[in-house]
């Protein structure tokens, strides 16, 4: 709009006071409008073929050695040292990848190993001792830089902690013995008992391995770098190290032992778990919960009789026993395909 007006002024009055009229500086309309030039044409020189490169036919013999059925799935450097061995040169290393580059075959040419994906870890369990899941923490010892080690074996469906230790060292040797010790102390059956773990080095390791189908357990590992394959152990130690109690360092193994044993005396015997129920794992490990639960059942229905007009909905009842626990629970509806 205001170079329209500029330009059907400046006939009347000149490009200067046109420019004053509207606000324009004369400056700025002269630079707007000053005609560039076009630059001046490229000139181009012939292509001239670089006397020392390969001819088409020799490029094309050294390509067909190259994805020969012998060097196919070699490097270009590994062929060209093979062809020196052999008393033959065709050309150099970087002519090499120049001419696989003409043709996108640049490459990973070496045949490699391919792996399925990890399979997806799935266990259930509607009883105590079906389901284990243990798992190593460190703990902070006095001096910068020591850790105490805690291995802690939880079960699944009760939330109960059947065995724990607590040691100065992460191995194979102190795994293989709290898990063989828990599991002969709760008199578990062969063929009953699924134990799952992440993959640590003391959880893969053969003498643990061997030991558990010895006493015919079968092991259940996560896949890799995926910690929600493991979410009780994980959830467990979130509740030990938020405890208020919870230090930030212990002053010896003793002082770390002592407070151990005083979170597992009350995690078992009476922590009311949100997920059992509000249970303690005690009880629903051994099987008192039903009981417990009638019990709070009574205390439920006297307080209806004296006021039912508290409880508007419903009369109140005590948070159900979970049915299963699950790793993974599978989805309940196959997904649907087009």
């Amino acid at each position: 709009m205001v170079d329209n007006a500029i330009e059907e002024l400046t006939p009347i009055v000149g490009v200067r006071q046109a420019c004053d009229a509207v606000g324009v500086a004369q400056a700025d309309w002269y630079r707007r409008h000053r005609q560039t030039p076009a630059p001046p044409p490229k000139l181009t020189r012939p292509h001239r073929p670089q006397p020392r490169a390969l001819t088409g036919e020799e490029r094309a013999a050294v390509r067909e050695v190259l994805n020969s059925p012998e060097h196919v799935d070699e490097a270009p450097a590994t062929v060209y040292a093979k062809l020196l061995d052999e008393g033959t040169y065709l050309a150099s290393e970087r002519t090499m990848y120049r001419i696989l580059a003409d043709h996108d075959e640049v490459r990973e040419r070496r045949r490699q190993a391919t792996h399925p994906a990890a399979k997806k870890p799935e266990l259930m369990a509607d009883t105590p001792n079906r389901v284990w899941s243990w798992d190593i923490t460190r703990l902070g010892g006095a001096a910068k830089w020591s850790w105490f080690y805690l291995y802690v074996i939880i079960d699944i469906f009760s939330r109960y902690v059947p065995g724990w230790m607590l040691a100065t060292a992460e191995n194979h040797t102190n795994a293989k013995a709290l898990l063989a010790d828990t599991i002969r102390k709760q008199n578990i059956p062969a063929g009953q008992l699924y134990i799952h773990s992440d993959r640590g080095s003391p959880m893969i390791a053969k003498p643990v391995a061997f030991m558990l189908a010895e006493l015919g357990v079968t092991k259940s590992h996560s896949r890799p770098h995926c910690s929600n394959d493991n979410p009780f152990s994980e959830s467990h130690f979130r509740t030990l190290k938020y405890r208020p109690e919870f230090p930030d360092r212990f002053g010896s193994f003793t002082h770390a032992a002592q407070h151990c044993k005083d979170f597992f005396d009350w995690y078992n015997l009476e922590h009311r778990h949100s997920g059992i129920g509000l249970h303690t794992p005690f009880d629903v490990h051994h099987g008192h919960a039903e009981a417990v639960r009638d019990k709070r059942q009574i205390v439920l229905d006297s307080a209806y009789q004296l006021h039912p007009e508290r409880f508007v909905k419903q009369p109140p009842s005590p948070p159900a026993l979970p049915e299963a626990a699950w790793i993974n629970k599978p989805d309940e509806e196959p997904p649907t395909t087009h």
